[in-house]
């Protein structure tokens, strides 16, 4: 193992964070309007778009907490994670998605899920609980990238995490404020781009040190107990839950459904499918690969490092250039401040414009408006931090946070973009259901919290992927069920505008 130069690494970290208050100074001039700050003036290209979306998917919460954890449960079946990432959550994502999504958020100028909700349903209270919903389970999520990061801090570079999490969070907060979403999605394609490059080297170097040898080195531990393990029933149910809640569950959360809303138009939202699913092949793929090699490392129950400690030390033992480990940590930090960035965003948006300004008996300006989301941004920056400092597993804060969100929205979101029939009933109680069942392992581990030791508890607070793929199954089934049945005792809703209609002002 050599001995890491962290001159080298805090010099090439500089040199990232220069260019990204470089990038945020000169895009945010061009952030004049709140549908700026939101949605990018809805003028976002492919490439923009697909690598947006795809450095809000991936941060330092999978290459860190879930590579580690699915290679040290499943071997090399983790990789399945991946794959199901690149093929659900981002191919057929944006093939069922992003073309209708695009479309109706461009005709009737919605700016947010919960106004989306708003106006497919016509329910303000439904608005009213998305946004309140969001804005708290987004925190979890918000929390677990910065743990993701703890881990780096400490292993590689040898520092208090404290620190680390504070230049995250401080380039969080310029990058939001100095323009929001044409900001960050101008940054995002800078990391997108260093995370592409990243993965590629870090494969490369990874098959080639001494601790895997080779491809010969690789084909060994696929023929290996360890590398490829016989599953179980319970693991094999493990493992998909797994992999269904982090494909899925994007298709119900705010921050990437934003992403839809802000590319310029059919053409590009086409040719986003492509890049998107390339960026998470190499990008998922490549991460869950490296986590599956931890068996080839370290001997459980011997010498394996916890769960979200794991992939750091594989890094620091696998004797890599000081360059690379700075690059690799700027990978990091790219994926981590981009994610952490769109979902301050879509959290603090909800606040700012569908809870103040929509409750308000007074019309608030523009400006108003921004300073509000600016504001909200900064409060849910430091309130993550502190969740984040909870030491939740990583796994386990962010399934909360995609079950609970996912497994109430998706159902009433998806389904309205094919499904006219649907009505505010059926939506209210696909929610519902979805958010009860959602809620369980969360609340467990805010009873563990309080000093709760029963082994219930225990169990079902890490069985977070578990009720996220429970939820948005039965939430797709409440919501068709209840809107055709109510539907028949004559409550349907006449919704033709939200499929045709046009408003001409943003």
């Amino acid at each position: 193992m050599i001995v890491i130069n962290t001159t080298v690494v805090w010099v090439t970290i500089a040199c990232y964070v220069l260019v990204l208050v470089i990038i945020g100074i000169i895009s945010g001039r061009k952030s004049k309007s709140i549908a700026d700050f939101t949605v990018g003036g809805r003028n976002a290209g492919a490439w923009l778009s697909a690598l947006s979306y795809g450095t809000a998917y991936f941060s330092a919460v999978m290459f860190v907490g879930y590579a580690g954890k699915t290679g040290l449960s499943f071997g090399m079946w983790g990789i399945l994670a991946g794959i199901g990432n690149a093929v659900f959550g981002s191919l057929l994502a944006w093939a069922v998605l992003a073309r209708r999504t695009r479309d109706v958020s461009a005709r009737l100028k919605i700016k947010t899920m919960p106004e989306y909700f708003e106006k497919r349903y016509n329910s303000k209270g439904l608005k009213t609980f998305a946004a309140v919903v969001i804005f708290i389970f987004l925190i979890p999520y918000s929390a677990s990238v910065y743990s993701g990061l703890a881990s780096i801090a400490d292993v590689l570079l040898g520092i208090p995490d404290t620190i680390f999490l504070i230049i995250i969070a401080v380039l969080a907060v310029l990058l939001v404020i100095l323009g929001g979403y044409l900001v960050q999605a101008r940054a995002d394609f800078v990391q997108g781009i260093v995370m592409m490059i990243g993965v590629f080297l870090l494969l490369v170097f990874i098959i080639r040190c001494d601790k895997v040898g080779g491809i010969e080195g690789l084909r060994e531990y696929a023929q290996s107990k360890t590398g490829l393990p016989t599953l179980n029933g319970p693991q094999w149910v493990s493992l998909m839950a797994t992999v269904l809640m982090t494909s899925f569950g994007t298709w119900g959360l705010p921050q990437m459904i934003q992403k839809y809303f802000g590319i310029k138009d059919d053409r590009q939202a086409k040719r986003g499918i492509v890049i998107s699913t390339f960026f998470a092949f190499l990008i998922a793929g490549g991460g869950y690969f490296i986590g599956s090699l931890c068996h080839k490392y370290y001997t459980a129950g011997v010498d394996m490092p916890k769960a979200d400690y794991i992939v750091p030390n594989m890094l620091k033992d696998s004797s890599l250039p000081n360059i690379l480990l700075g690059i690799i940590i700027i990978l990091l930090l790219s994926a981590s401040v981009s994610t952490l960035c769109s979902i301050t965003i879509s959290a603090s948006t909800t606040m700012s414009i569908d809870l103040i300004a929509d409750k308000s008996k007074k019309q608030i300006s523009d400006g108003n408006v921004k300073n509000l989301t600016r504001l909200f941004a900064v409060l849910f920056i430091i309130i993550s931090y502190v969740v984040a400092n909870t030491r939740t597993p990583i796994l386990d804060m962010m399934s909360y946070s995609w079950g609970i969100i996912s497994g109430s929205f998706l159902a009433p979101y998806v389904l309205s973009l094919y499904v006219k029939k649907l009505n505010k009933t059926g939506a209210w109680a696909s929610v519902l259901t979805g958010f009860c069942i959602a809620i369980v392992p969360a609340f467990c581990k805010v009873l563990n919290l309080c000093g709760s030791e029963n082994e219930t508890v225990l169990k079902l607070m890490s069985q977070g992927p578990h009720y996220a793929c429970a939820a948005m199954i039965a939430s797709i089934i409440v919501c068709l069920a209840v809107s055709f049945a109510t539907s028949k005792s004559g409550k349907s809703e006449n919704n033709e505008f939200f499929y045709t209609g046009v408003i001409e002002n943003e």
